[in-house]
C-alpha cells in the first residue's frame, strides 16, 4: 500500500513538471488574438486522470498553474490567467476521463476528447464572457468591454479557439495513446490491484 503511494506521488510530481515545461512551449495560432496561447500542458495530465484517477489529473493541472505563477507571474498580479488555464484543463480531462472509463477503447477515447472539447470550449466561453475578461479589465485597469463587444470576442475568438485547441491537443493524445495505451492499461491495473 505504502510503496502505491509513493509510485504514484513519484508519477503525479513527474507528469506535473512535464506538464508545466509544456506549458511554457506556448505558440498562437493566427488568426486569434496573441493572447490565447496553444500548448499540450494539458496531455500528462490527462494521463494522471487516466492511469491514477481524476484527482490526480486535476492535481497535476494545480501543480503546473502553481509552478508556472510563481516562477512567470501574471502581468495583472493576479493569477486571473493561471485560474483560467486550470479551469480549461479540468474542463477537458474530467470529460474524457469519465466518458473513456466508460468504455475503455480506442472509440471510447476519441469520444471522450470530442467530450471533452465541447464542454472545454462552452464552459470557457461562458467564463471568459461573466468572469475571466471583466477580471482582466479590473485587474489590469483597463476600460470595459462593452456587452456587444465582449460577446463578438467571445464568439468569433475564444469559442472557435478552444474547439481548434481541444482538436490538436486531442490528435495528438490519440498519437501518444496508441503508443502508451497497453503501459496505461498495466498502470491502471497495478494502481488497482
Amino acid at each position: 500500500m505504502r510503496n502505491k503511494k509513493i509510485r504514484v506521488l513519484t508519477s503525479v510530481g513527474l507528469l506535473s513538471t512535464l506538464s508545466y515545461l509544456l506549458m511554457l512551449l506556448n505558440f498562437p495560432v493566427p488568426p486569434f488574438p496573441n493572447f490565447l496561447m496553444v500548448d499540450f500542458s494539458e496531455i500528462p495530465a490527462l494521463i494522471a486522470a487516466i492511469v491514477f484517477g481524476p484527482i490526480a489529473g486535476i492535481t497535476v493541472e494545480l501543480i503546473k498553474n502553481v509552478l508556472n505563477f510563481f516562477v512567470a507571474g501574471s502581468p495583472t498580479g493576479v493569477p486571473v490567467g493561471h485560474l483560467a488555464n486550470f479551469t480549461a484543463g479540468v474542463t477537458f480531462i474530467l470529460p474524457v476521463y469519465y466518458v473513456y472509463k466508460k468504455f475503455e477503447s480506442k472509440k471510447g477515447m476519441t469520444a471522450g476528447l470530442i467530450v471533452g472539447t465541447t464542454v472545454m470550449a462552452i464552459t470557457m466561453s461562458v467564463l471568459n464572457y461573466y468572469v475571466i475578461l471583466p477580471a482582466y479589465t479590473l485587474f489590469l485597469n483597463a476600460p470595459a468591454m462593452s456587452a456587444p463587444e465582449t460577446k463578438k470576442l467571445v464568439v468569433t475568438a475564444i469559442l472557435p479557439f478552444n474547439f481548434i485547441k481541444g482538436i490538436v491537443m486531442g490528435v495528438v493524445f490519440l498519437l501518444i495513446y496508441s503508443r502508451i495505451q497497453v503501459w496505461m492499461r498495466k498502470q491502471t491495473i497495478a494502481q488497482n490491484a
